[in-house]
C-alpha cells in the first residue's frame, strides 16, 4: 500500500490530546490506544490529516492557516455537500461529524471516511511501470466518472438547499473577476481583453446538474490496476450549476504534451495527464459527449473560463501569501503562474473571436 501521507508540517500541528478528547465524546467504540496523525502532503488549500487509533481511521478536513476569502473553505458546507452526494455517488467519501468548535483545532472542521488507493499527481507509483493501456483506463475513468456525477437526480439530494442554478453563469464569470479583483497584486496586460471576452460571451442557456468544479486526476483515487475510482476529494466547490463548467474546469486541469511549458510545469511539475496514452482535451471532450448526451458545442467559453478560474484561485492563494498570512514555500512562485494561466486564456479567447 502507498503511504500517501507525511509527519504534519510546522505550524501546521494539532493539539491532540484535545482532538482525542473530543473524538471520544462522539465516536462510539474506539479502541483503547492512542490517537496517530498525521498529514496528507499534496493539496495547495484546505490542511487534510490522517487519523488513526488502532484500526479506526478517519480523515480531518479544516481551513488553511490564516484570513480566507469571503464563503471560501466553508466546513459545514462541505460536510452538507457529502452527506447529500455520497449515497448516491460511491467514491465520495462519507461524512462522520461536523464540528464548528474552534477549540479544537483551531477552526470549524469536519471527519470523514478514510479511503485507501492511489492518488497520483506528476508520476504513477514507484514499481508501477505505466503503459499507455494504463494512461487510456485512467482517461476513460475519469470522464464516466464525471458524467456519471452529471447524471445523479440532483432535486433528490441535500444540495437542492444550498445552491441557485438560475442564472448560475452570469454569477459565476463575475463572481470570479470580483475575486480576483480582491486578491490582485499584479498587473497584467491580457487580463482586460480575457475579462471582456468573458463577460460578452456568457451562455444564455445553461444546463443544470450537480457539479464538483474541482475535477482533477489528483483529487481522485484509484484501485490497484487503475481500473475504478475509488475515491474523489475536495468537493468545497460543489453545488448545482452547469456541467459544462464542470467540464471546462477539469480540461483546465487536463494539460497536454504539446502545452506551453508554464501551463504544464505551473504547480511545479508536469501533469499525469501529459504522459502519452492519455485524452487529449479534444478526445476528453468528444467521450463526454457521447458518454453524457449532452450538447458540447460551446465547450471553447467553458474551458476559457476554467482557466480564468483556475488562475483566480492561484492568484488568492498567492495574495495570502505575499501578505505573509501563510509561508509555506511552495506559493512563492504562484504569481507567475497565475500571469501564465491568464496569457494563455486570452490566446484561446482570441482565437474563439
Amino acid at each position: 500500500m502507498v503511504d500517501d501521507t507525511i509527519p504534519v508540517r510546522p505550524g501546521e500541528e494539532l493539539d491532540s490530546s484535545v482532538l482525542e478528547n473530543f473524538i471520544r465524546k462522539n465516536v462510539k467504540g474506539l479502541p483503547d490506544e492512542p490517537l496517530n496523525l498525521k498529514q496528507f502532503s499534496t493539496g495547495y488549500s484546505n490542511l487534510t490529516y490522517q487519523l488513526k487509533i488502532g484500526e479506526w481511521e478517519a480523515v480531518l478536513r479544516r481551513p488553511p492557516l490564516g484570513p480566507v476569502a469571503p464563503k471560501a473553505h466553508d466546513m459545514k458546507r462541505e460536510h452538507h455537500i457529502l452527506s447529500s452526494i455520497h449515497p448516491y455517488f460511491q467514491a465520495a467519501p462519507e461524512p462522520i461529524l461536523f464540528s464548528d468548535d474552534e477549540s479544537i483545532v483551531g477552526a470549524p472542521f469536519f471527519l470523514m471516511e478514510r479511503k485507501h488507493g492511489l492518488v497520483m499527481d506528476g508520476a504513477f507509483p514507484e514499481g508501477l511501470i505505466p503503459t499507455e493501456g494504463h494512461c487510456r483506463n485512467l482517461s476513460h475513468v475519469m470522464v464516466n466518472r464525471l458524467a456519471d456525477l452529471h447524471s445523479i437526480p440532483f432535486a433528490k439530494t441535500g444540495l437542492v438547499e444550498i445552491s441557485r442554478p438560475d442564472g448560475f453563469m452570469e454569477r459565476q464569470v463575475h463572481g470570479w473577476i470580483s475575486r480576483y479583483e480582491r486578491a490582485k497584486t499584479n498587473e497584467i496586460k491580457e487580463l482586460k481583453p480575457l475579462i471582456s471576452y468573458l463577460k460578452k460571451t456568457i451562455p444564455k442557456f445553461s444546463q443544470t446538474s450537480i457539479i464538483h468544479y474541482d475535477y482533477k486526476i489528483n483529487n481522485a483515487m484509484f484501485n490497484q490496476d487503475l481500473t475504478e475510482m475509488v475515491g474523489l476529494f475536495d468537493w468545497e466547490m460543489a453545488t448545482i450549476g452547469d456541467p459544462l463548467a464542470d467540464l471546462g474546469v477539469a480540461l483546465s486541469y487536463w494539460t497536454e504534451r504539446n502545452d506551453p511549458e508554464l501551463i504544464k510545469i505551473g504547480l511545479g511539475h508536469a501533469s499525469l495527464t501529459t504522459i502519452k496514452g492519455f485524452f487529449t482535451r479534444e478526445e476528453f471532450i468528444q467521450e463526454y459527449a457521447t458518454r453524457s448526451g449532452r450538447d458540447v458545442a460551446n465547450i471553447d467559453f467553458y474551458v476559457t473560463f476554467g482557466y480564468f478560474k483556475l488562475a483566480v484561485i492561484l492568484q488568492q492563494i498567492y495574495s495570502r501569501y505575499k501578505k505573509g498570512q501563510t509561508n509555506d514555500p511552495r506559493f512563492s512562485q504562484l504569481g507567475q503562474t497565475v500571469k501564465s494561466l491568464v496569457t494563455h486564456a486570452a490566446n484561446v479567447a482570441a482565437k474563439e473571436v
